[in-house]
C-alpha cells in the first residue's frame, strides 16, 4: 500500500462504525487480503487514531479477520490508554471542583473535554496528552495560584519561560498522570480576536457540574489546534486525531456552518474539512464550501500524498520556513514588547544556550 492508500484506509476505517458504504469498502479489503497492516499500524500510531482504528473495528465485527497478534497488540494498547483516560477524566474532575469550589468556572477543551462530554462511544478511542481549560480572562492569574498551592508544579523548571499569549507554561502533580495547561486563549494572536473566551462563553454545554464547548466550537476548535495552532495551514497536510474529532462532532453539528461567522479564520477552517471530506471517503456530513481556494488545497493534498519525494522536499521547506518565520517574529516583537524582550535578552545571554549554538556549527 502506498503512504496515500494507507491514509485513505485508515480514514474510512474511522467511519465503519457511523458509514455503511465506508463499512462495505473496508471489509472487502480486509478479506480481499490487500492491507499492508505493518503500514497501517505505523501510519495509524503516528496519528494517534491507533485505540481509535481498534474500537472501530472491533465494533464492525472485523477482528476475525486480522492477525491473532496484531489483534493481540491493538487490545493491549487500547487497554492501556483506557486506563490512562479513566485517571484523566477523575484527575479532569477533581481540578473542576477544585476551581469550583474557588468561584471559577473551568471550561474544558480539546480530548479532555471530549472525554468528558462522552463524544466517544468507548473511552480509549481518544489519545489524550494534557488536561486543557479555558478561564475567564480575569480569573486566569487567581487559577493558577490555586493550582500552585495544591502541588502542581512547572513540568519543565526553567529560568525563564517565553511569554506564552495562549496558556501558562505546563504543570503537573507529582501523584496525578496529566499535565495541566490553563488557558486564557484558544488561538495564536492573529486570530484571537475571532475566536476567544468571550466568543465561547455564552453557548458552552453543561454536563452535571462540567462545563466543555458547545458542538460547533468544539469542531472549530479540533480543526485550529492542527490547522492554526499547528501550523497545518502551510503543510497542506491532515491530523488524523483531529480529523476523526470533527468526523464524530459532524454528526452533531453542521459543520461547514460552524465557522460562518469568522472572517480570517473562515478560510483556513473549511480547507481542513475539505481534507478530512477526501480523507474519509466523501461523507455528507463533512460537505465544505466548495471555492477555487479549496480545490487548489485538495489538489495540492493529493499531489503531497501521491509523491513521496515531492511530499518530503515540500515538509522540509514549509518547516525551514516556519523556523525563519517564527525567529524573525520574534525579534520584530521584542521591539515593542517588554516581555518578550526581556526574553530575548536572557535567551543570548545563556551559556547553556551558547554552547547550543556552538554545537551546530
Amino acid at each position: 500500500m502506498t503512504y496515500k492508500e494507507t491514509l485513505f484506509f485508515v480514514g474510512k476505517c474511522l467511519t465503519i462504525t457511523h458509514e455503511e458504504e465506508n463499512r462495505k469498502i473496508v471489509e472487502q479489503k480486509i478479506i480481499d487480503k490487500t492491507v499492508d497492516w505493518d503500514s497501517v499500524v505505523k501510519l495509524s500510531t503516528g496519528h494517534y487514531v491507533f485505540p481509535a482504528l481498534y474500537c472501530n473495528l472491533k465494533r464492525a465485527g472485523f477482528l476475525h479477520h486480522l492477525p491473532n497478534d496484531l489483534v493481540g497488540y491493538m487490545e493491549y494498547i487500547t487497554n492501556l490508554n483506557r486506563e490512562r483516560n479513566q485517571q484523566i477524566i477523575e484527575q479532569a474532575k477533581e481540578i473542576n471542583e477544585l476551581l469550583l469550589t474557588n468561584n471559577i468556572t473551568p471550561i474544558f477543551l480539546k480530548g479532555t473535554g471530549n472525554l468528558l462530554e462522552g463524544l466517544y462511544e468507548d473511552i480509549s478511542e481518544r489519545m489524550v496528552g494534557d488536561i486543557d481549560f479555558i478561564i475567564s480572562p480575569k480569573e486566569y492569574e487567581k487559577t493558577i495560584s490555586i493550582l500552585h498551592q495544591n502541588n502542581y508544579s512547572p513540568v519543565v523548571e526553567l529560568k525563564y519561560d517565553f511569554p506564552s499569549f495562549k496558556h501558562y507554561p505546563r504543570i503537573q502533580h507529582p501523584n496525578k498522570i496529566a499535565g495541566v495547561e490553563i488557558h486564557k486563549q484558544m488561538v495564536i494572536k492573529d486570530y484571537s480576536n475571532e475566536f476567544n473566551y468571550n466568543y465561547i462563553k455564552n453557548k458552552i454545554q453543561q454536563i452535571g457540574n462540567v462545563n466543555v464547548l458547545s458542538y460547533s466550537d468544539q469542531l472549530c476548535l479540533s480543526i485550529i489546534a492542527k490547522q492554526i495552532n499547528d501550523d497545518g495551514l502551510f503543510f497542506n497536510d491532515i491530523a488524523l486525531r483531529n480529523a476523526y474529532d470533527v468526523f464524530l462532532l459532524s454528526k452533531k453539528t453542521i459543520a461547514k456552518n460552524s465557522f460562518n461567522k469568522f472572517k480570517k479564520l473562515k478560510s483556513p477552517l473549511n480547507t481542513f474539512l475539505a481534507l478530512c471530506y477526501v480523507s474519509f471517503g466523501n461523507i455528507n456530513s463533512l460537505d465544505f464550501h466548495t471555492n477555487k481556494h479549496t480545490q487548489y488545497c485538495i489538489n495540492l493534498f493529493l499531489k503531497i500524498l501521491n509523491d513521496n519525494n515531492y511530499r518530503q522536499k515540500h515538509y522540509a521547506k514549509q518547516k525551514k520556513s516556519r523556523y525563519f518565520k517564527s525567529r524573525f517574529k520574534i525579534f520584530y516583537q521584542s521591539i515593542y514588547d517588554n516581555k518578550i524582550r526581556f526574553w530575548l535578552f536572557k535567551r543570548l545571554t545563556d551559556k547553556e544556550f551558547k554552547k547550543q549554538l556552538k554545537n551546530l556549527d
